[in-house]
């Protein structure tokens, strides 16, 4: 067992209990639950976006990618930066003004409509689930080479999965957003810090980024395969010129010429639909706060993926040539090449600081898993406890008992995604994409960028949507995402099989046009004027807006209160 890696990790996750207690709600309102009291500053907000987004996919996947495949893998960052443009141009500060507590409930809102919040439900949950066992899938993997031992009867594998789940989904049900914001923008900068030092350690150590990369594309991109034979080194084939070798410099090591567009394609518009991420807009105090937490989040997230790209790079160059004189590197390689390429990082962490450097890397790769966890986790409270438990089950819950569901809701997700991490073991899933915890991710931007983003933008765009074309687009995108993923999986022929796994390219437009063609069949909500004044309207329309609804408020005489609408 690696006594510092446990160690550290003690501190890391007793730091993130102590600033839960700290700042965790102090009342029993939705609002201090869900939304942290719409109080959230701009680098306090990016800090917690980035914690959110910035998970294992990003930690160990992009790294993961660019080490199996070159200059493919290198699509990963571009799409996980990229996907925060449109969420600046189109969809931040307008969902801010609206307000409400989560996706559904704004689409609910807006579209007049609960048909529209349920099936949104249904769509968020998957989406959710979908992003929450590769995180569980990366904690189990971690784990396994950080701590090396189990629990008495499980595995260390299963060990990871448990713990990590276990310990955020208590922190989530107690600290609410608030804490989970404060934990996550911590959890961001230790995360930020471990890439730091461990990019500093390798350009310290002489690496040269152009040098590694024509160094590495001077002969054939090779990598592990297990077969009857055992553990040996296969060729890639270039994917853009069928029968050529494939190099690490060059495009085609991992995808075809549509299917590397249609990855891109595909991590930009799902960033829009992530459930976890959008949340956080309504904690932002204003409209003009969620549209500069926005730029914040894009810096960030182009220093984070250039250091993700030149680890990736720097641990394919540099592994090859330790793994010769270190016996326990020759364990994990065949070749000089990782069995596992997630494990890219925490090596690299091990070869220039020893046992304390594997531990800063991997306990950064946890924390990246569980802060992720834990904004998945909180946005499935804010769906089912607020927008199906108070407004299905039980309409008139009190605040504590509506705050009592979604604490109970995140147990129950954190346990679902537990059981698929369990089942879903890595060993268990195709090794034919280039990291297996950024594939299982991909999916789930799969779901969101063709489901809930086209019917999102049009919604808040297009007066025109309705709510059964809204209903009939999450659907169809829905569908018709999990029907490619299942063709995806046969045998279909070359280049298909690559696109078919980032549908989006399909889905999407096809979800569009379906919510299009519906709501020009059908009536918008009567008050959609009003409601594009709240979503678009100028700052003083917005100010005669709140002064007119005050002062019908007052004639109308005390409305019931509790904190039930985000608005403003």
């Amino acid at each position: 067992m690696n006594a510092a890696g446990a160690g550290t990790l003690a501190i890391v996750i007793a730091i993130i209990a102590v600033i839960t207690l700290l700042v965790r709600p102090r009342g029993t309102s939705t609002v201090d639950f869900y939304l942290a009291g719409q109080r959230v500053g701009v680098a306090t907000n990016a800090l917690a976006i980035c914690g959110d987004y910035f998970s294992a996919a990003s930690f160990l996947g992009v790294a993961a990618a660019v080490y199996v495949s070159g200059l493919d893998g290198v699509w990963y960052a571009v799409g996980f930066a990229a996907g925060f443009v449109p969420v600046l141009l189109f969809v931040a500060a307008p969902l801010r003004r609206f307000g409400e507590f989560s996706i559904p409930d704004f689409l609910g809102r807006r579209l007049g409509s609960e048909r529209v919040r349920l099936v949104a439900v249904a769509v968020v949950q998957l989406v959710i689930l979908s992003y929450l066992v590769p995180q569980a899938v990366g904690s189990g993997m971690t784990w396994q080479l950080l701590v090396g031992r189990g629990l008495p009867g499980i595995s260390a594998y299963a060990t990871g999965v448990v713990v990590s789940t276990a310990v955020i989904a208590v922190l989530v049900a107690f600290g609410g957003m608030r804490g989970t914001t404060w934990t996550q923008a911590v959890q961001f900068l230790v995360l930020l810090a471990a890439l730091v030092w461990l990019a500093g350690a390798v350009l310290a150590g002489g690496f040269g980024y152009a040098g590694a990369v024509s160094h590495l594309s001077s002969e054939p991109l090779a990598n592990p395969v297990h077969d009857s034979a055992g553990w040996h080194l296969q060729p890639e084939e270039n994917r853009l010129e069928p029968g050529a070798d494939a190099t690490f410099g060059e495009p085609g090591a991992a995808y075809g010429p549509l299917a590397q567009f249609a990855l891109i394609l595909t991590l930009v518009m799902g960033t829009a639909g992530l459930p976890h991420v959008m949340n956080r807009y309504f904690t932002s105090p204003t409209g003009t706060a969620a549209r500069m937490t926005t730029v914040w989040v894009i810096g960030l997230a182009g220093l984070f993926y250039a250091l993700a790209v030149m680890l990736g790079t720097a641990s394919r160059d540099v592994i090859a040539r330790a793994a010769p004189d270190r016996p326990w590197l020759q364990e994990l390689t065949v070749d000089g090449v990782l069995r596992v390429p997630e494990h890219a990082l925490p090596v690299l962490g091990r070869i220039y600081g020893g046992d304390q450097g594997l531990a800063v890397i991997a306990a950064g790769a946890l924390v990246a898993v569980m802060s992720t966890i834990a904004g998945l986790l909180l946005a499935a409270a804010a769906s089912w406890g607020h927008d199906v438990y108070e407004r299905h089950i039980n309409p008139g819950a009190t605040q504590k008992q509506a705050v009592w569901a979604g604490r109970a809701s995140t147990a129950v997700v954190a346990v679902a995604a537990a059981v698929l991490a369990l089942v879903l073991r890595p060993e268990n899933l195709s090794s034919t994409v280039p990291s297996i915890v950024a594939a299982m991710v991909t999916w789930a931007f799969a779901v969101a960028g063709s489901a809930l983003t086209p019917v999102f933008i049009l919604a808040i765009w297009w007066r025109g949507t309705t709510a059964a074309g809204a209903v009939a687009g999450m659907a169809t995108g829905g569908l018709s995402t999990v029907a490619m993923f299942v063709v995806g999986a046969l045998p279909v022929g070359p280049g298909l099989d690559d696109m078919l796994v980032t549908p989006t390219l399909v889905a999407a437009p096809l979800a569009t046009a379906v919510c299009v063609l519906v709501s020009r069949r059908t009536a918008p909500p009567p008050d959609v004027e009003q409601q594009w004044l709240t979503l678009h309207g100028t700052a003083g329309d917005r100010q005669a807006e709140r002064l007119a609804r005050l002062t019908i408020a007052n004639t109308a005489g005390p409305r019931r209160r509790g904190g039930r609408r985000a608005g403003g």
